[in-house]
């Protein structure tokens, strides 16, 4: 069934990620940080100086044989970024059901990419050492690890 606006998602997406819709406004579970590349000193060791590089690129018109050309910057190759996912649990029979769906949406992710230009490359992501920890609060055992043992399949 195509979904013509954020606000018509599964409910599972709207648990997640929240709601605008007049009258039937939800806060998001997720809050993602703010990334913060990680080994700029390791990388400057291999010859890299700068943490983005600018790439030049063409387009041709096809019907006019008119060059287009554009610059676009992009983090080097080899980044890495720390992300800090918080996850609010409001109710704990929804745990499960939660972060299976956060799971689904990293691989997803490795197999596509941020941004524009994922034909070229561009935003190509990967995830490791993934785990949780409780900040606030306590979850019963059987469900946190649980949660961690489906992070570890990313």
């Amino acid at each position: 069934m195509p979904v013509n606006s954020h606000d018509e998602d599964h409910e599972f997406i709207l648990r997640l990620f929240g709601s605008s819709k007049k009258d039937k406004i939800r806060r998001s579970r997720l809050i993602f940080s703010d990334m913060i590349m990680n080994n700029k000193d390791e990388l400057k060791e291999v010859g890299v100086n700068y943490p983005t590089e600018v790439k030049f690129e063409n387009t041709i018109n096809r019907l006019t044989a008119q060059a287009d050309p554009r610059q676009i910057e992009r983090v080097v190759r080899g980044a890495t970024f720390d992300l800090n996912l918080i996850y609010d649990a409001e109710k704990e029979n929804e745990i499960v059901e939660d972060f299976k769906l956060i799971k689904e949406g990293l691989q997803l992710l490795e197999y596509d990419y941020l941004g524009g230009h994922g034909s070229r490359g561009y935003g190509k992501v990967g995830f490791s050492n993934l785990d949780i920890k409780t900040v606030v609060g306590e979850v019963d055992n059987d469900i946190f690890d649980n949660c961690r043992s489906m992070l570890k399949e990313v």
